[in-house]
């Protein structure tokens, strides 16, 4: 594992984004929500000097076994050698061999090169993940709409809104499998009677994982006021949020005063 870290924090060392976590925190999130497992990834050496990493994550993603890349990257010093194509060969070598449907990567937009590589590999560009801010000190609608009531709820409520939304995709980073190894998110239920009609997931900085409202019940304001009952009971200054391709999900953002955020990232595929 200290190998692992090692590569990774020299790798993305001039990446144009900074990463700036400790080991624990590495560990702890990658290995954690991420998904990713140590038998399902790879490291280069040169000598004893770890010089590459690719970190793989296999489970079962929206009906299809898929082992998803979770993190690839080469120290500078050794680019341009190869090292990333046999990485990548010998992460679809695994996929094939454990009998996956698909591999499955995320890449930021812009970062062209690591685009063309993964198409090189045949992957395609499939969804766009979009980033939403809100902040709370000037420009969140604060109304109370409606007249239900609104608490907070244990995980295993917020799993079962998955049998209402199986047309609907999820990122992989805002999954159920992913909420469910974060024990600090804070769950919120908007009911009417015994029936949960919205949810709400969220960890204690603002950043939403999950928000849902049922279809019958849809612009009614039951989304305001279970992000309002969260902002009040935990002193949020500002809420974020990333998904892909939701319609219905970027327009209720948009008249609550969220604004789109420059960054935006591509979930790429290639089937088996």
């Amino acid at each position: 594992m200290e190998h692992i870290y090692e590569a990774f924090n020299i790798g993305f060392s001039d990446y144009f984004i900074k990463f700036d976590i400790s080991k624990e925190v590495f560990i702890e999130r990658f290995f954690g929500p991420e998904g990713n497992q140590l038998e399902n990834s790879f490291i280069a050496y040169d000598k004893e000097t770890p010089v590459g990493v690719i970190l793989g994550g296999l489970k079962n993603y929206e009906g299809l076994k898929t082992l998803r890349c979770g993190t690839l990257c080469v120290i500078p010093s050794h680019r341009g050698l190869g090292i990333s194509d046999e990485l990548f060969r010998l992460h679809k070598k695994l996929a094939i061999d454990k009998e996956c449907k698909q591999l499955f990567l995320e890449v930021i937009v812009g970062n062209d090169r690591a685009i063309k590589f993964y198409e090189k590999f045949g992957y395609e560009k499939v969804y766009d993940i979009k980033y939403f801010t809100c902040d709370l000190n000037s420009s969140f609608n604060n109304e109370s709409r409606v007249d239900l009531e609104i608490k907070k709820i244990e995980f295993p409520k917020i799993r079962s809104v998955e049998n209402y939304i199986k047309d609907i995709h999820i990122n992989w980073q805002n999954d159920f499998d992913y909420m469910d190894k974060i024990p600090s998110l804070i769950y919120y239920g908007a009911y009417e009677g015994d029936a949960l009609v919205g949810a709400l997931s969220l960890n204690q900085n603002g950043k939403i994982f999950f928000i849902w409202v049922k279809s019958t019940y849809r612009n009614k304001g039951i989304g305001r006021d279970l992000l309002n009952r969260a902002i009040k009971e935990n002193e949020l200054e500002k809420l974020n949020i990333g998904f892909p391709n939701n319609s219905n999900l970027e327009g209720f953002l948009k008249r609550n005063n969220f604004k789109k955020d420059n960054i935006a990232q591509y979930e790429m595929y290639l089937t088996l």
